[in-house]
């Protein structure tokens, strides 16, 4: 699953070619509101997009969207389509990743946690009720949580924007 947000479009299709990848079993893409409307010439690679209830002002309302959407699995990876693209090889290592005694597991880049982040079936009932920007990570600070150093694994840029050793930028 994950939120199409200011990466735009080429961002978009570079995270879904590495989430068909990865494999993932199912992907949901969920627009935000005042986000331009997928071009029909945007290749999803096997995704759908949300159809969502509420609309999509806050990636917690994204988040609550596509947990509806994909209904019930034991655990989703989340991305946002904010910056550079996921890679691969960086899906896979947070999925490898999980331990039943961790609520979440996510990608630390620069030593700060980020996505993709893989969230347990356990929070989602409380996931489907959060607001705002900061309600889903308000949550996900109270809970156990598993970190995975994913620096050399092709981001160009941190959440922060900082660039990564021995990543040239595309």
């Amino acid at each position: 699953m994950l939120a199409f947000g200011a990466g735009g479009p080429a961002a978009l299709e570079a995270t879904l070619r590495a989430m068909e990848a990865a494999p993932l079993e199912d992907v949901v893409v969920v627009p935000r509101a005042g986000e331009p409307a997928l071009a029909p010439d945007i290749d999803l690679h096997g995704a759908r997009v949300a159809d969502c209830e509420r609309p999509v002002e806050s990636e917690s309302a994204a988040l609550a969207c596509g947990l509806a959407e994909l209904g019930e699995l034991d655990a989703v990876l989340v991305e946002t389509v904010a910056g550079p693209p996921v890679t691969t090889e960086a899906i896979r290592r947070v999925l490898a990743a999980r331990t039943p005694d961790s609520a979440v597991t996510r990608a630390s880049w620069g030593g700060k946690a980020g996505h993709p982040l893989v969230i347990e079936r356990e929070l989602f009932d409380r996931l489907r009720d959060v607001t705002g920007d900061h309600g889903a990570r308000n949550l996900l600070l109270q809970v156990p949580t598993r970190e995975v150093g994913c620096d050399e694994l092709g981001r160009e840029r941190s959440a922060l924007g900082e660039a990564h050793p021995g990543v040239q930028p595309a």
